[in-house]
C-alpha cells in the first residue's frame, strides 16, 4: 500500500505504516476502540503533513478514506465480535468509534432544514443514511440494539436537544479531546515519532523500571485498559437466534 502513495519518502514509510497496521483492532485482546481508530486518524494526518495529500484533499479524506474505513470496521467488529476497548456502555457515543459522530456533525453544519432532533425520526434516518456519516451512525446503531436510542444511548439522546449543528460539533470536538485524548487508557498506548512528535514535559524515569503500566502487572483486560464489555454483535446474534460461528474451542458468549 505505502510504495504506491506519491510524494512518500521511503525513510518515513515504517514510520506511517505503524499507525495503520494499529488501526485495525488488538489481535492479542480481540477488541477495538477508541485508540485503534485515533492511530487512523493519525496515519491520515502523518500522510497530510508529509506532502502526500494537501489541503484540497481533506473532505474527501473524511467523506471518502475515513468512512470506508468505518465501514470495513463495522464488517470486523460484527465477524469477529471484537469487544469494545474501553467502553462507557451506554453511557458513550457508540460501543466502538467516536470520530464518525464528530466528523458526522461537521458534515451536517450550516444545513438549512436538519437538526439534531431529527434523530428520532427512522424514515430520515434511513433515507439520509446514505449521505450524512451522522445518521449512518444513529441507523447501525438501532439496527443492533433493542428499544429506543432514548434507552440504548441516552447520550446521544441528550445531544438531540440541542438547537444546532454547530453546537454539537463544538461539543464533539471538546468531548473528545477531554474522553479520548485526554485519558490515560487511551493516550498511553500512543506512539510519538519524528512526524507526529511529543512536546509535553519529560516522564519522571526510575531506573530498571521496564512496567509500561506504572506501578501493576498489566496481564490480560486491567482497568488502565478499559474493562471488557462482550460485543453488542453478539449479544444481537444471540437475541435473534442468528448463525452462531463455529470452530474448535469456541463457545457461545452468555448474556443474563
Amino acid at each position: 500500500l505505502h510504495a504506491t502513495l506519491p510524494h512518500l519518502p521511503e525513510d518515513a514509510t515504517a514510520e506511517v505504516s505503524t499507525y495503520f497496521v494499529n488501526a485495525w483492532g488488538n489481535r492479542e485482546r480481540i477488541d477495538y476502540g477508541s485508540g485503534m481508530e485515533l492511530n487512523f486518524l493519525c496515519w491520515l494526518i502523518c500522510l497530510d503533513r508529509i506532502g502526500v495529500v494537501s489541503e484540497s484533499d481533506h473532505v474527501a479524506l473524511v467523506i471518502q478514506a475515513f468512512w470506508r474505513y468505518i465501514q470495513v470496521m463495522r464488517v470486523l467488529q460484527s465477524t469477529y465480535w471484537l469487544e469494545p476497548a474501553g467502553s462507557h456502555g451506554v453511557w458513550g457515543l457508540d460501543d466502538y468509534h467516536f470520530l464518525p459522530f464528530l466528523f458526522g456533525s461537521a458534515q451536517l453544519r450550516g444545513h438549512k432544514y436538519l437538526r439534531p432532533k431529527a434523530i428520532h425520526d427512522a424514515e430520515v434516518v434511513d433515507e439520509l443514511a446514505n449521505d450524512y456519516m451522522y445518521f449512518a451512525c444513529i441507523k447501525f446503531i438501532n439496527s443492533i440494539k433493542t428499544a429506543s436510542l432514548r434507552w440504548h444511548s441516552p447520550m446521544l439522546d441528550d445531544i438531540s436537544a440541542v438547537k444546532t449543528w454547530e453546537k454539537v460539533n463544538a461539543g464533539m470536538i471538546k468531548m473528545y479531546k477531554a474522553e479520548a485524548l485526554g485519558k490515560l487508557p487511551v493516550i498511553q498506548h500512543f506512539l510519538f515519532g519524528s512526524i507526529l512528535p511529543y512536546e509535553g514535559p519529560s516522564p519522571p524515569s526510575e531506573a530498571g523500571d521496564k512496567n509500561a503500566h506504572h506501578g501493576h502487572v498489566h496481564e490480560g483486560w486491567g482497568d488502565c485498559c478499559g474493562i471488557p464489555i462482550p460485543s453488542a454483535f453478539a449479544a444481537a446474534q444471540d437475541r435473534e437466534g442468528g448463525k452462531m460461528i463455529e470452530g474448535p474451542g469456541i463457545r457461545p458468549v452468555p448474556f443474563d
